[in-house]
């Protein structure tokens, strides 16, 4: 009950020292679309598509091996003897196991690649972002792109055309 209570006279004392600043500039930017008018993005999209396409290939030889092995495996199955037909079944297993693992390391290697071309592009567009808040004095920027926005006022001010004019964007 005394951590329901602080919590409450913690907020209201929030707000309260929120609504006594008589200088607060909220501002807002959907970032999504700033990243979007950004021509690094295309960029960044066209390689991860190529590097996708490359590990898909790679993918699908992959399983074109399996299934020719395996039909090969079923049409003369009854004429190995069991050793053989172990042998051929355990060939089988481990195409399929290092196919899962080419294909779980493919989703890792995409990642990592993502966030490696997105990084610097974030980067340039937080920066943007900042300076634009800097130079206007606004005292919060809210991304409506994240979802968070619990609230927004017409009051507030959409910064993204300041931003794109700081990146030199249509």
């Amino acid at each position: 009950m005394k951590k329901i209570i602080g919590s409450i006279v913690v907020s209201v004392f929030s707000v309260c020292m929120l609504v006594a600043q008589p200088n607060l500039k909220i501002g807002h930017i959907n970032t999504q679309e700033l990243l979007q008018a950004m021509p690094e993005t295309d960029s960044a999209q066209l390689k991860l598509e190529k590097m996708q396409k490359e590990l898909q290939s790679q993918l699908e030889v992959m399983q074109v091996e399996l299934n020719n092995k395996y039909q090969d495996y079923l049409s003369k199955r009854d004429s190995y003897s069991e050793l053989v037909r172990q042998t051929k079944e355990d060939e089988l297993q481990n195409i399929q196991q290092r196919i899962q693992q080419f294909a779980q390391n493919a989703d890792q290697d995409l990642q990592k690649k993502r966030s490696e071309l997105y990084k610097p592009i974030l980067d340039k567009a937080n920066k943007a972002i900042e300076e634009v808040a800097r130079e206007n004095g606004f005292t919060y920027i809210l991304d409506l792109s994240s979802g968070v926005v619990l609230f927004h006022s017409d009051s507030s001010l959409d910064i993204l055309p300041l931003v794109k004019a700081k990146l030199k964007l249509k």
